[in-house]
């Protein structure tokens, strides 16, 4: 293990910290570690770069030397967000020599959404083991993405708590038994004292301990579901405080735990994450937050997590040199996806925007229509939405939109549930392409209101809520 690059004293981060550092020091722009209770985090968190844990079964860990095979993935460390994903796209396949392998799609990473609700510990809840610098830190990290535009939303904390407890007290330790049993016959000798006294802690307990250890884990992910429908991702501090290397070797398991605060569940709880820095603390050392999302979501994690990481102005890892600019080209749909352009209602933050959420769709881009349209306030829907209609050329008006990537199933039963008199037909975007998107009856908008002038939808309800 090296040294904290911001103060030797300090420890550096978790069992990935080598590929951490040769990052953060400029030595490679990326690095791969794995992570299996957050060490592709952590460590992160504490040089001053990107860690990002994909989605289990994303990326495949054939070859790698398992701690626990159900929960190990391969993470990437690079000093930007963007470079992560670029990284991403390229190791992402399935890969028919990882049984837990899955065919999920590396999709690109498209802008941060409107409407965001990012889900933060009830303020009881959260853990800093004293460390009010580190307190501090976070809630300047929460007042940055609310200055963003992301709603703060305080959720019950303890669920995910119970579910990182389980990592060490329930039967996943034995996996690491299982990996270790042979050498620990041989050569016990050989071990570190203290991984061996954690694996061997694990190697008597019953199968009846384990099964109802799997029972409460599937109670707990239930509550997470529960959780993920009030929020889009839970911004956490990547680690609760920092601790110099004496303190560690004083206390390795009790101090470790701590660490683990906000790491230890996520594989459990099938999550992915997203390390980015947030700010340097008065003594000169990195604080980092972690994003967390649903399986699957690891872009809509990156389109926040690059933005708050370019708000915060900080230098490339332990480097004094600045972020690049940040790129603002739209995403793509990636294959087997279908683009879908919305104009009112489902707009991020708007009433029916969940819908889309809910479909798992994901935001690529934010542009106007072709001067080829007009758009209506449509009479008596609930709620309020508008009609989009095409016209002659040179009758209309460019008029804001968004544009959606649903899966194909996901599309297909998007549009049978669209009512009547709107329609999903072919949109023509500034610049001539064309995507799926909502159109209106003609006969619909007779005796409607025209609100082209406002160029969109939410100009239009933003000028309503003020007259109210």
């Amino acid at each position: 293990m090296g040294r904290n690059l911001f103060d030797p004293k300090l420890i550096p981060g978790g069992s990935s910290t080598g590929s951490a550092l040769a990052v953060g020091a400029g030595f490679t722009p990326l690095a791969l570690g794995t992570d299996t209770a957050g060490s592709g985090r952590v460590p992160a968190g504490f040089g001053n770069i990107v860690g990002l844990k994909p989605s289990r079964g994303l990326v495949s860990a054939a070859g790698v030397v398992p701690a626990c095979r159900t929960l190990d993935c391969v993470s990437v460390f690079a000093l930007t967000v963007d470079d992560a994903m670029a990284m991403l796209t390229v190791i992402a396949a399935p890969d028919a020599a990882d049984a837990v392998s899955r065919p999920r799609v590396a999709h690109g990473v498209g802008p941060m959404p409107e409407g965001l609700r990012l889900g933060v510990p009830l303020p009881g809840q959260r853990l800093f083991f004293g460390d009010h610098v580190s307190e501090a830190a976070y809630e300047a990290a929460l007042a940055r993405f609310a200055a963003l535009g992301a709603k703060i939303v305080a959720i019950d904390i303890e669920p995910f708590y119970a579910a990182a407890r389980l990592l060490y007290e329930g039967p996943w330790v034995a996996e690491r038994y299982l990996t270790a049993r042979a050498l620990i016959a041989s050569s016990p000798e050989s071990l570190h004292p203290v991984t061996r006294q954690v694996i061997l802690a694990s190697a008597h307990g019953t199968a009846a301990d384990a099964f109802a250890a799997f029972y409460q884990l599937e109670e707990l992910r239930g509550v997470r579901d529960h959780t993920f429908r009030a929020i889009d991702a839970l911004v956490l501090p990547t680690a609760p405080t920092i601790y110099t290397i004496e303190q560690v070797l004083a206390d390795p398991i009790g101090l470790n735990s701590r660490l683990g605060t906000y790491t230890n569940f996520v594989n459990l709880l099938e999550m992915c994450g997203l390390a980015v820095p947030a700010s340097m603390r008065p003594d000169g050392t990195p604080f980092g937050v972690t994003l967390l999302g649903l399986a699957g979501r690891d872009a809509a994690l990156a389109a926040i997590g690059r933005e708050f990481h370019a708000a915060t102005g900080l230098p490339l890892g332990a480097l004094k040199h600045l972020q690049p600019p940040l790129a603002r080209q739209p995403s793509a749909p990636s294959a087997g996806e279908i683009p879908l352009a919305v104009v009112g209602a489902h707009l991020s933050g708007m009433p029916l925007n969940g819908e889309l959420r809910n479909a798992g769709a994901r935001l690529i881009e934010r542009c106007t229509t072709a001067p080829h349209y007009r758009l209506f306030a449509l009479p008596g829907t609930r709620p309020p939405k508008p009609g989009l209609l095409r016209v002659k050329d040179g009758a209309g008006a460019a008029i804001e939109i968004e544009v959606w990537a649903l899966s194909e199933s996901a599309f297909g039963r998007f549009v049978a549930a669209v009512p009547a008199p709107l329609s999903i037909g072919t949109l023509e975007l500034d610049g001539g392409r064309s995507v799926k998107g909502f159109l209106v009856e003609a006969e619909a908008v007779a005796g409607a209101r025209d609100i082209s002038s406002f160029g969109g939808w939410r100009a239009f309800m933003a000028q309503e809520k003020a007259a109210v």
